[in-house]
């Protein structure tokens, strides 16, 4: 796998790396042959994890980071570049959600959001993207939604948010790629992580979300990590500014939730 990927010797960065699928992002890439840096604000998921990469043989670190605070990001860059050497692979995946409808949302939620999910993507590609220009090489992957192109009524800016990072990964594919760097995304549609778990919780719930997947299940965090792995590698080499929705097919099904009372 590693050579087939190319990822050898390669160190990944990775934001939100406590989390769910920040964890099955980074112990892919480092299954690939990459070294890889989770970072994140709760500092004791991203050691977890680091550690389990460590413990099958890889190398990994973990650091502090809040992607909506520039010197956190830059001192972030720096511990990375000191372990493990310049990055060659960023992966933003850090996000935030928080409920709210737009007519009683406070600017302070709005902004809180975007923060994070805009505003940090930009500034984690400027830090750690810069040591890839210099070298002219590297790829840039952004987690996204399938709410950025369908929106996701009563969660803020979130949606708003998404939609922003596919057109940003698009325009730093636009103005990188000509410096070797590529920039893509992925957009999860149903998965089942930490931070989605309490929807699950309530009985049923699994199994009508699942019957309107065409693919009759949730997805994993891990189904996430193998597109983000395939963009990041040297197998993606001629895809750049582009999106893989990995949705099980749920977003081609609206025509098929139109009642048809002569066929149904």
């Amino acid at each position: 796998m590693s050579h087939w990927l190319g990822l050898s010797g390669r160190v990944a960065v990775v934001t939100g790396g406590g989390g769910g699928m920040g964890r099955a992002i980074g112990a892919a890439l480092a299954e690939a042959g990459a070294a890889v840096a989770f970072l994140d604000r709760a500092t004791e998921g991203a050691e977890d994890a680091a550690a389990a990469v460590r413990a099958a043989g890889g190398r990994a670190m973990a650091a502090a980071c809040d992607v909506a605070q520039p010197d956190s990001i830059v001192a972030a860059s720096g511990q990375v570049s000191c372990a493990l050497g310049a990055p060659d692979i960023l992966v933003n995946n850090a996000a935030l959600l928080r409920p709210g409808a737009l007519d009683t949302l406070a600017l302070a939620e709005w902004n809180a959001i975007l923060a994070v999910n805009l505003t940090g993507y930009l500034l984690c590609a400027q830090a750690f993207g810069q040591p890839m220009l210099a070298r002219g090489r590297g790829s840039i992957v952004h987690v996204a939604s399938i709410a950025g192109a369908h929106p996701q009524g009563g969660s803020g800016a979130y949606s708003a948010g998404k939609a922003a990072v596919i057109m940003l990964s698009r325009q730093l594919a636009t103005e990188w790629g000509p410096r070797g760097v590529r920039s893509n995304v992925v957009s999860p549609g149903l998965i089942r992580t930490p931070m989605s778990e309490a929807f699950y919780a309530t009985p049923g719930v699994t199994e009508r979300r699942s019957a309107v997947v065409p693919a009759r299940r949730i997805g994993t965090p891990e189904d996430i990590a193998d597109a983000v792995l395939f963009l990041a590698s040297d197998r993606a080499s001629y895809v750049s500014g582009d999106e893989i929705t990995v949705d099980g097919g749920f977003t081609r099904m609206v025509m098929n939730l139109i009642p048809r009372p002569t066929h149904d």
